[in-house]
């Protein structure tokens, strides 16, 4: 006989996007009943399957939930970040996620079922073990916490051929106990970039590195992307003021470089791609160290001694070990109102920090009208935003933010909510005694915004 799951809500994913949402949902509606589901074995999502020397690229203190803050907000004491606050590695926010699942399940009104697919067709929970399908009742609201679920590459085939060369994913590149003449690298992004600086780290000379690097990546420089307001807000201003008298897209990227906010690779070429995770400039010098880099666009197949690119080949080794860190971590499917009849679905409002995004999602659901007429107020109060890929998919990502913002940031209540809580990162938090440095920054942005954010719209192409 097949069981029934009888709840208020049915969060579908209990990584960062579904554990943000549930554990502010919970913590504003005092009667509600949550069931969490996830294929994986325990919380924390595509964490579990991360490769092993991954660190968060930003501070602890934008990730995580709500009520329990990822790091304690502790600077970095020594080493190349020495003065900026602290980035978790994988053990910690597993440990982090199993503290926070913990603390739910302690409320008595959340329950994990891991281990189990959400087959939305048959709107029911099925088991990867046994089969077993448990149906969900009607008047359970589901939550998309999965629709910006990152592909990782330990879950992912190689998107190109591979013929005789030896390719790993980055999980396995801790296990290549022989030193191989040569590693070739394969991706633009933040995969790729830890992959080069784990290697430089553990001795591997730059000259036997390749670079597969299919775009030129525009990144954050990580010392603008902190938790202290002066340094976050001061971004912002700069952000919005040089937006105003922007001409073009690569013009304005190249003032943001030139303001110390972005950073490109290789100084020779205007990046085309700005998924723009954060970078220390430490990181940089490292990578520019590695001077074989392969512009052929992406790789179509990996023969042993040989790759095969969209625009031609080269050579490689013939022990060559291609380390694949090409997958589809930032998604881009297309933005839908977060709640709809069918289902609530998490995506970033404020451009750029999903789990702020999801919390605010989260708190609004519990302290707004349900029904039709309160779902239309709901998505009025928190559009959705996208990610970044394009220049113009950036700038827009930010646009939609700033509007977000602005919608939410009317509301007393949510902008209490968003002041208190440190996965915002452009809160003032509560007793900052203030600086000459704040106040430049506020009255720069209060005066630029309006203007800049116009301009940054007609670079997007947007209304």
């Amino acid at each position: 006989m097949t069981s029934r799951i009888d709840a208020d809500y049915l969060v579908v994913g209990a990584g960062a996007s579904g554990l943000a949402f549930t554990d502010a949902l919970v913590d504003h509606s005092p009667d509600v009943r949550v069931v969490l589901v996830d294929r994986r074995p325990g919380p924390g999502g595509h964490w579990r399957q991360a490769y092993p020397f991954v660190r968060l690229h930003q501070s602890s203190t934008f990730y995580g939930v709500a009520s329990t803050l990822l790091g304690g907000g502790r600077i970095q004491v020594d080493g190349p970040e020495a003065g900026l606050h602290e980035r978790a590695d994988q053990p910690t926010i597993l440990r982090y996620y199993d503290d926070v699942l913990a603390r739910l399940v302690g409320t008595g009104r959340v329950v994990l079922l891991d281990g189990r697919e959400y087959d939305a067709a048959g709107r029911s929970v099925v088991s990867l073990v046994t089969g077993e399908r448990r149906e969900v009742s009607e008047r359970c609201r589901i939550v998309d916490g999965r629709y910006l679920a990152p592909d990782i590459p330990a879950e992912t085939a190689p998107r190109f051929g591979v013929d005789g060369a030896r390719v790993v994913p980055v999980n396995d590149l801790p296990r290549v106990e022989d030193w191989p003449s040569q590693y070739v690298v394969v991706g633009s992004g933040k995969t790729a970039t830890d992959a080069i600086v784990w290697l430089l780290g553990r001795g591997a000379d730059p000259d036997t590195i390749c670079w597969v690097r299919p775009r030129e990546p525009w990144m954050l420089n990580r010392a603008k992307i902190q938790p202290d307001p002066e340094i976050f807000l001061g971004m912002v201003a700069d952000l919005v003021g040089l937006a105003r008298s922007a001409a073009s897209l690569d013009g304005f990227f190249l003032a943001l470089e030139d303001a110390g906010t972005m950073l490109r690779i290789d100084p020779s070429l205007v990046p085309t791609m700005a998924k723009s995770p954060t970078l220390g400039e430490w990181e940089l010098e490292l990578l520019r160290g590695v001077e074989n880099v392969v512009r052929l666009g992406h790789v179509v197949s990996a023969r042993r001694g040989r790759l095969d690119l969209v625009e031609g080949s080269v050579g490689i080794a013939e022990d060559a070990v291609v380390v694949n860190c090409a997958a589809d971590g930032l998604k881009q499917p297309p933005l839908v109102p977060i709640w709809r009849p069918e289902a609530i679905t998490v995506q970033p409002v404020r451009a750029g920090f999903p789990c702020f995004g999801a919390a605010l999602v989260g708190y609004v659901e519990a302290t707004r009208e349900p029904g039709p007429g309160g779902d239309a107020e709901k998505n009025r109060l928190c559009p959705p935003s996208n990610y970044g890929n394009t220049l113009a998919d950036w700038v827009a990502m930010n646009v939609r933010g700033f509007r977000a913002s602005a919608s939410f940031g009317a509301e007393p209540d949510i902008k209490a909510f968003a002041d208190r809580t440190a996965l915002n990162p452009s809160r003032v938090p509560r007793g900052h005694p203030g600086s000459p440095a704040l106040d430049d920054s506020l009255a720069r942005l209060q005066r630029d915004v309006g203007p800049g954010v116009a301009r940054l719209a007609e670079l997007a192409g947007l209304a």
